[in-house]
């Protein structure tokens, strides 16, 4: 079994655990698992209460996973004091209902910290898509949060290096919206870690029991 940390894209395929992203104001039924959130650029002070209300109903299902993505983004117009209370709504969310946050994350890691730091998340915390470099993923690994990769890894010659300091018990593995498939970044992190297929998948497979509990 491979395990899809992120994906927009809903498979179907027996092989696979994917975790799916879906928006309160455009929900699919009948996808398995998934996880649900109010990404920052789709922030609509108009519609908050109705998409918060949303989330939460879906959070009671055990085919919910998770909550997300939510998160900061620095390079959007919407404004970080309006971002940041969303986000802290959608924190409290998951701790209430005990469910992990996917996390979009641009230019925003100290804030993510500092809020950290202010008062500390008590569920799992997994940046998807990560791209930086060593000093941020210790600062974040520091934090105990978890870091998923997939296209930057396939395309980023230069994150090798990053994930291949990333603690075995503390990544995941994504598509996202890339075309690649999810064996194509399974290798490539196996290849960069140093380890057999089968290895990684286990590890893998031990990560996601342990932050989803399935």
């Amino acid at each position: 079994m491979l395990y899809n940390l992120h994906t927009h894209r809903f498979t179907n395929n027996s092989e696979i655990s994917e975790l799916v992203n879906q928006y309160p104001w455009e929900f699919y039924e009948g996808i398995p698992q998934y996880s649900i959130g109010i990404h920052p650029w789709y922030i609509s002070e108009s519609r908050l209460e109705s998409d918060l209300k949303t989330i939460e109903e879906k959070l009671k299902l055990p085919e919910c996973l998770a909550l997300g993505e939510c998160g900061l983004d620095k390079r959007i117009d919407i404004p970080m004091d309006l971002q940041a209370k969303v986000f802290e709504q959608q924190i409290a969310l998951a701790e209430n209902y005990q469910k992990p946050l996917v996390l979009h994350l641009v230019a925003a890691y100290q804030e993510l910290i500092a809020i950290h730091k202010k008062r500390p998340i008590k569920v799992p915390v997994i940046l998807h898509g990560f791209s930086k470099n060593e000093p941020t993923a210790k600062a974040l690994l520091d934090c105990g949060f978890y870091l998923s990769f997939g296209k930057y890894l396939l395309r980023n010659p230069e994150l090798a290096t990053v994930f291949r300091s990333v603690q075995n018990d503390r990544f995941f593995l994504e598509t996202d919206t890339i075309e690649e498939t999810l064996m194509e970044v399974y290798t490539k992190a196996a290849v960069i870690k140093n380890i057999s297929l089968p290895e990684l998948q286990q590890q893998v497979a031990v990560n996601w029991l342990k932050v989803f509990k399935k």
